[in-house]
């Protein structure tokens, strides 16, 4: 099995998230949460204000731990199917933008970022991460565990 450790940042202000356009390699376009892999010895509190600071041009702090996603993506699931499932944890951070401005990623996959009014996030083409974040963020379970959502059409990024 495949294996990924990443970090999202769910930034809210005003019913509003903050959204970043992961274009991939073939042109395929999602709307997704600013955040990605941690890097080896780096760690998750450090890689999600980097990605935040990468992909948006924007300068963040981490308000407070939401939640942690556990999901494995079978074969049949996947996008780009691979010889292996592919598990991916992802660690979801509140985080409050403090300065910058949106621009899109330098040499990278981010096309754009955006504030998005949460009622016109449901008519955007988006990964599963967007759905999860905002349940933390919104409902936070005790636990902090968010129920499965479906992958289906969606990207995970």
């Amino acid at each position: 099995m495949s294996f990924r450790l990443a970090a999202y940042a769910v930034c809210i202000v005003d019913g509003r998230v903050l959204l970043a356009r992961h274009v991939s390699p073939t042109g395929e376009s999602v709307w997704t949460l600013p955040g990605g892999g941690v890097e080896h010895t780096e760690d998750p509190f450090d890689a999600v204000i980097r990605e935040v600071a990468e992909e948006t041009g924007c300068e963040a702090v981490v308000e407070r731990l939401l939640g942690v996603d556990s999901r494995v993506i079978p074969i049949s699931e996947m996008r780009v199917p691979g010889p292996v499932p592919h598990q991916n944890i992802g660690i979801f951070y509140q985080v409050r933008i403090t300065g910058g401005e949106l621009r899109p990623e330098p040499n990278g996959q981010t096309a754009e970022s955006v504030w998005t009014r949460f009622a016109d996030v449901p008519s955007r083409r988006r990964s599963s991460l967007v759905d999860v974040g905002l349940a933390l963020a919104l409902g936070t379970p005790a636990t902090g565990h968010v129920a499965p959502v479906p992958v289906g059409g969606l990207v995970q990024h």
